[in-house]
């Protein structure tokens, strides 16, 4: 059975994250900042399991530690890469009004930072522009971009976020239905402009002639009047 068992880091002081001597803990030769968050399986230790368990893990965790024994002279080095994951959240933004649909996708909490990209249904890639990450107060990144497409046989378009570091991937799927992918083509604005423009004119020409025979009405009425007086004269 091993007697002691060093786990530490290097790059702080005190270096040591958790001693344990004859399976016993040695609480103050650790840095304050693991104080209460490492242990060991104790119940493995008599098989030869001396893994180090590390909760409430922070970002402030990554880096490289190191195991020795010292009745052994044996010492292992590893590194603890600590990363953070969320699922995306792809939105239909709108159309473009030439046939094409505008895509959204935004994903929140991820660390270290990861790259965004849009996938076909036949898991092509799709052509969008640089994503745009914003890193929060927390230290966590929120990348978000937006693609437009256009109708496909499916209709089915995949955003994948990915942090290959840390070797995490999350992505989701989203159907168009093919209603929205309607042409709005000039020749219809057109259209509908000059079907407005003739209404305005018959409308015009409407209130022309009623005038018009408003003001003829008028001038006969007076031209009455005058042959009539000028009879009594």
């Amino acid at each position: 059975m091993t007697v002691t068992v060093e786990w530490a880091r290097p790059d702080l002081d005190p270096r040591f994250v958790y001693v344990s001597r004859i399976g016993q803990e040695l609480e103050k030769l650790k840095n304050p900042v693991y104080k209460g968050r490492t242990s060991m399986f104790t119940d493995e230790l008599k098989h030869g399991n001396i893994s180090l368990k590390l909760s409430k893990v922070k970002q402030a965790d990554a880096g490289r530690y190191r195991c020795f024994i010292p009745e052994r002279d044996e010492d292992t080095f590893m590194e603890l890469v600590v990363g953070a994951v969320s699922a995306p959240i792809t939105t239909l933004a709108g159309t473009d009004g030439k046939g094409g649909v505008v895509l959204q996708c935004e994903s929140a909490g991820w660390y270290p930072e990861p790259e965004l990209l849009w996938l076909d249904g036949e898991g092509k890639l799709l052509s969008a522009g640089p994503p745009e990450t914003v890193r929060g107060p927390d230290d966590l990144y929120t990348v978000s971009s937006r693609v437009t497409v256009e109708k496909r046989h499916s209709n089915t378009f995949t955003c994948r976020v990915q942090q290959n570091n840390i070797n995490q991937s999350r992505e989701t799927r989203i159907h168009v239905a093919d209603d929205f992918f309607i042409v709005q083509s000039s020749s219809t604005s057109t259209t509908i402009g000059l079907a407005v423009g003739l209404v305005v004119s018959i409308v015009l020409l409407i209130l022309a002639v009623v005038l018009f025979v408003r003001t003829r009405r008028e001038n006969s009425k007076s031209h009455i009047n005058y042959i009539i007086l000028d009879l009594y004269k």
